[in-house]
């Protein structure tokens, strides 16, 4: 099945039946956003690790970020075979070296290392700073460039749904709703806020069942 961001919306929409019906009629039936957000949040139970690196400037602290960029994953691996090896007493000890960490500056995220390289260091241990990062799913229009995987399509759906039924309980709706046939086990008649809460406890546990 299409992981593409229309068919999803579209599927999703027919998940909500009723509840989407009345979405619509108060125009937030915007089933391509709750999918959206549905991404964003997957990445708290289906992380995705990518790679990059900086092109280091000798005693330059601020490097831009991944437009993707969740946070940095794990310690760069730069100059750390260099400090196993050799000994802090020899000359051609690399020194402290620089930690990443991602932080906000001007109003955007960017990549700070502390403390800077220095020209010495760039010299012995190279330009090349390669890390790990935790990246943000994305559902696109082109199923090719979805980064969800198509094992997850239950668990996007569910979440979507349950951000729709929140969005519906939010409103000020308390009378009971139906949903259309879909993936899971949840209930599918009840108050909105009733059925949001019914289908994150589905969702978790969708996401217990496959989780790697």
């Amino acid at each position: 099945m299409s992981m593409g961001l229309i068919d999803l919306a579209t599927e999703l929409q027919q998940m909500l039946h009723e509840a989407g019906q009345r979405l619509t009629a108060v125009n937030k039936g915007d089933f391509q956003r709750f999918v959206r957000l549905a991404a964003a949040d997957l990445v708290h139970v289906r992380p995705r690790t990518l790679v990059d690196s900086l092109t280091l400037v000798a005693d330059q602290s601020e490097y831009p970020a991944p437009a993707d960029l969740v946070q940095v994953k794990a310690p760069a691996r730069w100059g750390l075979a260099e400090r196993r090896t050799r000994k802090p007493w020899a000359d051609n000890w690399p020194g402290r070296l620089p930690a990443l960490r991602a932080v906000e500056s001007g109003g955007a995220t960017v990549l700070f290392l502390d403390p800077p390289p220095t020209a010495a260091q760039i010299a012995d241990l190279g330009t090349s700073y390669s890390y790990y990062y935790i990246a943000a799913h994305t559902v696109a229009v082109d199923p090719a460039q979805t980064t969800v995987r198509a094992v997850d399509r239950d668990l996007l759906l569910v979440r979507a749904m349950v951000f729709g039924l929140l969005e519906l309980a939010n409103d000020g709706s308390v009378k009971p709703t139906s949903l259309g046939d879909g993936v899971g086990s949840g209930p599918k008649n009840g108050t909105p806020a009733a059925l949001a809460d019914a289908w994150y406890r589905e969702f978790e546990r969708l996401a217990g069942r496959r989780a790697a």
